[in-house]
């Protein structure tokens, strides 16, 4: 089997157990290993390679995950487009548990995280005024829809820190600016694609309600559990369907020219 693909998958564990006829690759980086080896099989007719960011028993922490290698590497396959979706919180009462939410912003309160491939001596700034590819969000957006999967197209997520989780002063003041969803691993990565000009889109699943949202009862772990299971289930559903569809990347495509204009 070729170790090579076009489309790539970031996530937790369950998913590349349902593909068929897989292979393992490990690929070593210039920002050292990625956080497991790489599961590569076929959906569709589409090279799919799919890698657990947390690790193959999640021993990695939100901010011990080694992004930019994650990043390199997929690209270092072949992959131009990469769907990553993530465990969210909702900050919004009206967003339901198990409901996908299909960003087109982020905002970013991590700390320390090395973000960027660009440490110089060129200096490099690359646009995020849009950070999510708009094709790829169209294309998920469509298909839930066709699927019967609660989805909202568009939302912003803020991307804590970790491993604790926010207060209720920090959850209300996310609410009153607006924002729809939380967690902590959306940013680097997706910024990080922007930088290899891959194409790249997120998918928030919602598993609860932030601590500070009113209006919402106290979800158990046994109730985020569930919505988790079933929200993984609704992904693969979603995956198997998206993924033959996404053609490839064009040469003129807003995520392909990100690096145009940006050096100095």
């Amino acid at each position: 089997m070729t170790m090579e693909a076009e489309i790539g998958v970031f996530g937790g564990s369950g998913f590349y157990s349902f593909l068929e006829d897989v292979e393992e690759v490990e690929i070593d980086t210039p920002y050292g290993k990625p956080s497991a080896p790489f599961t590569i099989g076929e959906i569709g007719g589409k090279r799919v390679a799919f890698l657990p960011r947390h690790g193959r028993n999640h021993e990695l922490p939100p901010h011990a995950i080694p992004y930019r290698a994650n990043v390199w590497a997929m690209r270092e396959l072949g992959v131009r487009r990469v769907i990553g979706p993530n465990a969210s919180g909702a900050l919004k009462a009206d967003l339901e548990l198990g409901e996908f939410v299909v960003c087109d912003q982020f905002v970013d309160r991590t700390t320390g995280r090395k973000d960027t491939f660009y440490d110089g001596p060129e200096t490099t700034h690359v646009s995020a005024a849009d950070p999510y590819c708009p094709d790829l969000r169209r294309l998920l957006v469509d298909k839930a829809e066709e699927l019967g999967i609660k989805v909202r197209d568009g939302g912003t997520v803020v991307v804590i820190q970790g491993p604790r989780f926010s207060t209720r002063a920090e959850s209300k003041w996310f609410q009153a600016a607006g924002f729809d969803t939380i967690n902590m691993t959306a940013y680097p990565e997706g910024y990080l694609a922007r930088e290899l000009e891959l194409c790249y889109a997120n998918i928030s699943m919602v598993t609860d309600h932030d601590v500070g949202v009113e209006g919402t009862a106290p979800v158990s772990h046994e109730q985020v559990v569930t919505v988790f299971n079933e929200n993984n289930a609704r992904l693969r559903e979603l995956l198997f369907a998206v993924i033959p569809r996404i053609p490839p990347q064009p040469t003129d495509h807003l995520c392909a020219t990100a690096l145009e204009g940006a050096r100095f």
